[in-house]
């Protein structure tokens, strides 16, 4: 069966290349405006599904950094304020190795003494509650708002802790155990400055007492130590996220992103095959004697 060709037939024929030569070429303006490799799931179906799964990396990674950089301003703030405790406490020793010395001392020195000591309590209470973000660092997870109270009672409960998470299986303590480095009760740092001063103002000789201060001190060493060590896991932690988040963009990029060369270079040829097919559409199409006798 032969099949007749009209003039009106090749001329819907022409034009419907020419539409889709034109809409390739919006969609190469558009991916070289944009730089997206997929604009729409239909593109690429496997590469969207992908770039879904990094796009949910990424966001966990960006999760986890805010995480570390929280820890390390925990850590960071418990750090100062145990350095801080550790020079009172030296301050508290020299001055007991001071009054210690009772043959040259006299009640009234003594007296100073002992002040001078109260002073540093109640400075040490202070660096005690310190508080990060509204809460305290040294009390666990405590909601009390303070560590240790006006009556040197701890309110922190025991083997409670702050922690957060750094990476899929990582977690952090960023909290430091107030129990650990001031004591509680009688064994806490505040009774023994009390049985310090009190021997002072008796006028029991208090050398007795260092090896207690010394104890003290030792114990809230061993604090700052241990938040030293966090604090190095979670640089680690936050070098390896920076990595991971260069390592996960790249791979999106590669999925989603186009490279502005090839995009404009696309661009360049679909425009010129347009333009040639409506040169070549010009010239094919020539009008007839029956476009004009219509």
């Amino acid at each position: 069966m032969i099949t007749r060709t009209t003039n009106q037939m090749a001329v819907m024929d022409a034009q419907r290349h020419l539409l889709v030569s034109k809409a390739r070429v919006s969609e190469a303006q558009e991916r070289a405006s944009t730089l997206d490799r997929i604009s729409k799931p239909s593109d690429d179906p496997t590469g969207t599904a992908e770039a879904l799964r990094v796009k949910a990396d990424q966001a966990a990674n960006a999760q986890w950094s805010r995480n570390a950089g929280d820890a390390n301003a925990w850590l960071s703030t418990a750090d100062s304020a145990l350095s801080a405790a550790d020079d009172v406490l030296k301050r508290v020793r020299d001055l007991t190795v001071q009054g210690a010395n009772t043959g040259a001392q006299s009640p009234a020195s003594l007296e100073a003494i002992a002040t001078e000591i109260d002073g540093l309590k109640a400075d040490l209470l202070t660096r005690t509650n310190t508080t990060y973000a509204g809460r305290s660092v040294f009390a666990g997870t405590s909601d009390a708002g303070v560590a240790f109270r006006s009556d040197f009672s701890f309110t922190g409960t025991p083997g409670s802790a702050v922690t957060r998470q750094v990476g899929g299986e990582t977690s952090v303590r960023v909290d430091a155990d107030g129990a650990a480095a001031f004591g509680t009760g009688d064994d806490s740092v505040f009774s023994l400055l009390d049985r310090i001063t009190t021997d002072l103002r008796a006028g029991v000789n208090v050398g007795s007492r260092l090896t207690e201060v010394d104890a003290r001190l030792t114990s809230l060493r061993g604090v700052q130590s241990d938040i030293g060590a966090r604090q190095s896991q979670i640089l680690r932690a936050e070098d390896t996220l920076l990595d991971t988040q260069t390592t996960l963009e790249a791979h999106r990029a590669g999925i989603m992103d186009l490279d502005l060369g090839q995009a404009v270079l696309d661009l360049q040829m679909q425009n010129t095959s347009y333009q040639a097919a409506l040169a070549v559409t010009a010239k094919v199409l020539q009008p007839s004697l029956m476009d004009f006798l219509r």
